[in-house]
């Protein structure tokens, strides 16, 4: 087919226009009659069309198993589905193809394109959310880390939140929605995830879900209904799913190098709340507007505060050690070989024994750690002193220069007993701050009283308020009152008769 339209623009108009005669048009321009007939007819080139594909001899016995190992695959992981290369390899193996890759790869994206399935366009009503996890790479504290990056958005004003955490977990999923709620200033009505296992205990069908423990605690608090997409259906919550990508790019580049997560997500919410700035295609105003607009359709913020943490039960081991999320936390050595119940957050591990608080450790988020507080070894040391330089939980403990004279000046009077003595003293810390103990230690130290009696006294006396006389200062409605004397007869009369 002539395609040159500068030409077929000058044979139309000396033909149409100036009369040439098509013979010589012909001549001139070496055209076929058909050719000039079709230029005349149409005002510009159609076009070249295959009127049916070209056979591929070689390649075209394979393509039905080209199009087996594809519909195989899509019961295969994703990660794990056939390459084009891959697909070449086994049919050049396997079948003896005598053809090349580039064909292959042809004869692949030309099935994958057929294949390819088209969605229905969804409408975002206000109030809705999408919730989703993604992972970028921070410099922290000087350390190449890896951290997960929580995203909740809401696709009618588009506006977006985002928060870093260690790891993706319970703890950091219902800190996540916490934050989230408080940056929009209310609850989404119906928030849309994915078939996580942080959130789901099993699938009971297409669209039902029995949910785990703390999930369902996050929804009854909030009061918000959960929608979670079909299997392998993650487009149903795409929104998220391309904005998660939106905030790695936007806001984690260049790599961040942070000092801590504290740093990390308070420039991160500065961001997200720049970004409201923002004005989105086919929106008609910005997002800081839509989502003032949307905040009607929001559900209020519970009065009652939320605790994100993850509660389980575990034994301590002889070691008075708890494991936790691959990490030993220990407890008073009076609790070894018990059940505890641990309430892991994202700051903090508490643990428990009954109604109380035994302990309490900073969370740790590395694996295979140990947390020790040298106060829980401090009764089990005072039965075996000739630990105490050994004592791993004391190692790196370090206290004021007073409490080592004190051990030095117990241990020189005492001898042997000294070390038990000095222990005795450390076991204040039971009840006291090391702050508080300190400044009765060296008041014991001034006045030569060592002991642990003495130096039990001095902290009592000094932890002890005096009391305060009431005054009616900013009491006035109390000035009026009156009270009526009592009736002091009988006790006169009771002081006559035991005089002598």
């Amino acid at each position: 087919m002539y395609t040159d339209m500068d030409q077929w623009a000058e044979i139309r108009r000396r033909v149409l226009v100036d009369g040439v005669s098509k013979r010589s048009i012909q001549r001139e321009y070496k055209l076929h009659w058909k050719t000039l007939q079709k230029i005349l007819q149409q005002p510009e080139p159609s076009g070249y069309q295959q009127s049916k594909p070209r056979a591929k001899k070689k390649l075209g016995p394979f393509l039905p198993i080209i199009e087996a190992i594809l519909r195989h695959d899509r019961q295969a992981p994703a990660k794990q589905r056939h390459t084009a290369k891959r697909i070449f390899e086994r049919l050049r193996d396997e079948h003896a193809y005598p053809g090349g890759l580039t064909v292959v790869k042809e004869a692949v994206q030309a099935w994958q394109r057929q294949h390819a399935e088209a969605f229905v366009p969804l409408s975002h009503p206000p109030g809705e959310a999408q919730v989703d996890f993604g992972h970028a790479q921070i410099t922290l504290d000087g350390v190449p880390a890896k951290v997960a990056l929580f995203v909740m958005t809401l696709p009618y004003s588009d506006a977006l939140f985002c928060c870093a955490f260690p790891t993706e977990c319970t703890e950091a999923f219902l800190e996540g929605h916490r934050r989230a709620f408080d940056f929009f200033g209310g609850v989404p009505r119906r928030i849309s995830y994915d078939n996580s296992k942080i959130a789901i205990a099993k699938i009971t069908g297409s669209r039902t879900r029995e949910v785990t423990r703390e999930f369902g605690r996050l929804r009854s608090h909030f009061l918000f209904a959960a929608h979670f997409c079909l299997v392998r259906r993650a487009n149903e919550k795409g929104h998220v799913e391309n904005l998660v990508g939106y905030a790695r790019r936007n806001f984690l580049v260049p790599v961040p190098a942070v000092s801590s997560f504290e740093a990390l997500n308070e420039d991160l919410q500065a961001q997200c709340r720049q970004d409201l700035q923002r004005r989105v295609r086919g929106k008609p105003t910005g997002k800081a507007d839509l989502l003032e607009a949307e905040a009607a359709a929001l559900l209020a913020l519970p009065k009652q505060a939320f605790e994100a943490r993850r509660v389980t039960v575990a034994t301590a081991n002889s070691l008075a050690l708890v494991r936790f999320d691959g990490n030993d936390y220990s407890v008073p050595t009076e609790h070894a070989h018990q059940a505890v119940t641990v309430v892991g957050g994202i700051d903090e591990v508490r643990l428990v024994v009954g109604p109380r608080v035994v302990a309490r450790h900073p969370r740790c988020w590395g694996k295979e750690q140990t947390r020790f507080d040298p106060v829980h070894y401090l009764a089990l040391l005072e039965r075996k002193p000739g630990a105490l330089d050994f004592a791993r939980p004391l190692e790196g403990w370090q206290l004021p220069d007073c409490f080592a004279v004190l051990r030095r000046r117990l241990e020189g009077e005492l001898a042997s007993q000294g070390t038990r003595e000095f222990i005795k003293v450390l076991r204040l810390l039971e009840a006291a701050s090391v702050p508080q103990l300190t400044q009765a230690v060296e008041y014991a130290l001034g006045v030569g009283a060592t002991s642990a009696d003495a130096v039990r006294l001095i902290l009592e006396h000094r932890r002890e308020q005096p009391v305060g006389l009431f005054r009616l200062d900013g009491h006035l409605h109390l000035k009026a009152v009156r009270v009526q004397e009592p009736d002091l007869t009988a006790y006169r009369t009771l002081i006559r008769e035991v005089q002598p």
